[in-house]
């Protein structure tokens, strides 16, 4: 059953990255073209995908468990160190260039269009990279410091 539900899941996604526009290249970089002429039809996609998110985490947090796995996995870690701003960095900078992240390139590959499927390939073989190297680099970073983040304060705590 878990699997069916992530197949269900992923086509749901697949089907709101094609119906929003998020698979076509040209409307991201329009998006991101701030200064020039700028597309602002995605930050109304993005709106609706947290208000449809975060309603299903406060469903979710209320569940005693999941409907199809044995628990919840819920993250562990809220600080903020160099991996994660340099992997934030390098996802930026490669959404601006090509106009197009994994999700939506994961969907274009249908197409079989060259650069969709160069794009693929270079993402593979990051996570082969990753998955290979990725401990080293790891071991490397554990003595930076890191910016300890903090829940917002509730209007009970003044």
């Amino acid at each position: 059953m878990p699997v069916l539900a992530s197949f269900v899941c992923g086509l749901i996604f697949g089907a709101g990255l094609l119906i929003s526009g998020m698979t076509d290249p040209q409307k991201v970089l329009g998006f991101l073209d701030l200064f020039g002429a700028w597309d602002a039809t995605l930050a109304f996609v993005m709106a609706g995908a947290v208000a449809v998110a975060a309603s299903g985490f406060a469903i979710a947090r209320r569940r005693a468990a999941p409907a199809f796995a044995a628990r919840f996995l819920w993250p562990d870690r809220n600080d903020i160190d160099a991996p994660l701003v340099g992997g934030a960095v390098l996802f930026g900078i490669g959404w601006g260039l090509a106009g197009i992240c994994p999700g939506p390139a994961l969907v274009n590959l249908a197409g079989l269009s060259l650069p969709i499927v160069v794009f693929v390939a270079a993402m593979i073989v990051g996570m082969i990279g990753q998955n290979l190297f990725g401990e080293n680099f790891r071991r490397r970073g554990a003595t930076a410091p890191r910016i300890e983040t903090s829940p917002l304060p509730s209007r009970a705590d003044g």
